[in-house]
């Protein structure tokens, strides 16, 4: 009662015994741009909650998931060593947060992975575009597999072709068209951009990017 009491009185004070004349005119319109500012102050509420979508990042060992997850939490990397198992980091965006669940990317945790798919919004794949041909293959045969797993094929797909910085980097084409994407994710939502813990403006983009297919969808499922 007492904010709904002190605006009144504001208000009684701003406009009381005023009439509108050639002197106090002037005066008028200053005083009302006062209350209108004191009333944008006094009602605003708080800004409204951010969504929050759960992903999962998925890649081998080497990819660079850990540093670019730890980079966009503002986190040093000078210590990074390879995820064991899983970790969850909540990171946070303009318009929305993502829980992300990183798998690790040993062989001896990629046959587990999909224990973890439960409950994922959204996927992010990251691979090492330097790496050499036997383990880009691999990579290759991972991303397909997640692409067509039942938890996975109908959520929005972030790939990441990290270590662009590297000499020995494909660029983003020649990984489109290494991993076959167009013919297999044809009808899927995807996204496939390149990356480097160097440019983190770019990486945060690319996540923007996937923030914008987790809206889309979330608002179809609303509209079922």
């Amino acid at each position: 009662m007492h904010s709904i009491n002190t605006s009144v009185s504001f208000h009684s004070r701003l406009f009381s015994g005023l009439q509108v004349s050639g002197d106090n005119s002037q005066k008028l319109s200053r005083n009302y741009m006062d209350y209108l500012c004191f009333r944008t102050l006094c009602c605003k509420g708080p800004p409204p909650p951010r969504p929050e979508y759960d992903v999962v990042c998925i890649g081998l060992t080497g990819s660079g998931k850990t540093s670019l997850l730890s980079r966009l939490c503002s986190e040093a990397t000078d210590n990074i060593v390879p995820t064991t198992g899983f970790s969850i980091k909540a990171v946070p965006f303009q318009n929305a947060i993502l829980n992300v669940k990183e798998l690790g990317g040993a062989d001896s945790i990629k046959k587990y992975w999909s224990r973890y798919y439960q409950g994922s919004q959204g996927v992010v794949f990251v691979l090492d575009s330097a790496s050499s041909e036997e383990d880009l293959e691999m990579a290759r045969t991972e991303l397909h597999s997640a692409l067509q797993h039942p938890q996975l094929c109908t959520l929005p797909f972030l790939i990441l072709a990290n270590h662009q910085d590297k000499p020995a980097a494909r660029s983003v084409q020649e990984i489109k068209k290494y991993f076959e994407l167009e013919p297999l994710a044809r009808g899927k939502s995807w996204i496939l951009e390149g990356s480097t813990v160097d440019s983190m403006d770019m990486v945060k983009e690319s996540f923007s990017q996937l923030i914008h297919l987790l809206e889309e969808k979330d608002h179809e499922i609303g509209r079922i």
